[in-house]
C-alpha cells in the first residue's frame, strides 16, 4: 500500500490528506476537467440542436436543460472550490464525438423535417447516457474519497441528467417517432 505525503492543513481531516494525495483523487479531478470540459462545449450544441428542432415541444425541452446545464458548469466550480483545485477544462473526447455525430444528423436531415427531431433526439439522448455514467461515476469516487459535499452537488447534477433523458424518452414516444413514420423522403 502506498503512502501518502502528509500535507498541513489544520482544518482538514487526515483522510481528507490522504484522499488528495492518492491515484484516485487524481483520477476524480482528472474526470472532473474533462466533464467540465464536456458541459462548456454541450452549451453550445444544444443551442444548435434548438434551433433546428421543428417541433416546439422538443425546442422547449432543449432550451430548459441548455439553462440547466449552465448551472451544471457552475456546480463543476464549486466541486473544484471543495476539493482546492483550479477549475480547468481538458478536451473529453467522447463529448467531442457525440456533438459531432449530432452536428452530423443535422445535416443529413432536411430542415423542417420531424425526421430531424429524432435524429436530435437520438443525439441528444446519447449525450444523456454519457453524462449519467460520468456523474454517476464522479458521485461513487466523491464517496469513496470521503468528499460528502462534492456527493451531493454531483447528485443533483446526476438526477438532472436521468430527468432529461426520461424527457426526451417522453417526446419520442409521445408522438415525434410515430410522426416520422410516416414522413416521406
Amino acid at each position: 500500500m502506498a503512502t501518502a505525503k502528509t500535507k498541513s492543513k489544520k482544518s482538514a481531516p487526515e483522510t481528507t490528506e490522504i484522499a488528495e494525495e492518492s491515484a484516485l483523487h487524481e483520477l476524480f479531478v482528472d474526470s472532473l476537467k474533462d466533464i467540465y470540459w464536456a458541459e462548456q462545449h454541450l452549451v453550445k450544441a444544444l443551442a444548435k440542436m434548438a434551433k433546428k428542432a421543428t417541433s416546439e415541444e422538443l425546442r422547449t425541452s432543449i432550451e430548459t436543460h441548455i439553462a440547466e446545464t449552465e448551472n451544471q458548469v457552475t456546480r463543476l466550480e464549486s466541486v473544484f472550490e471543495l476539493i482546492e483545485e483550479k477549475a480547468a477544462a481538458k478536451k473529453c473526447e467522447a463529448m467531442a464525438g457525440l456533438i459531432k455525430e449530432g452536428e452530423e444528423i443535422m445535416s443529413e436531415t432536411e430542415d423542417g423535417s420531424i425526421t430531424r427531431d429524432v435524429g436530435i433526439i437520438a443525439a441528444a439522448q446519447k449525450v444523456e447516457h454519457y453524462e449519467i455514467a460520468s456523474y454517476g461515476t464522479l458521485k461513487t469516487l466523491a464517496a469513496t474519497l470521503g468528499l460528502d459535499e462534492a456527493v451531493e452537488i454531483l447528485d443533483a447534477t446526476l438526477q438532472e441528467e436521468k430527468k432529461t433523458d426520461g424527457l426526451l424518452t417522453e417526446l419520442a414516444e409521445a408522438g415525434i417517432n410515430q410522426t416520422a413514420k410516416s414522413e416521406k423522403k
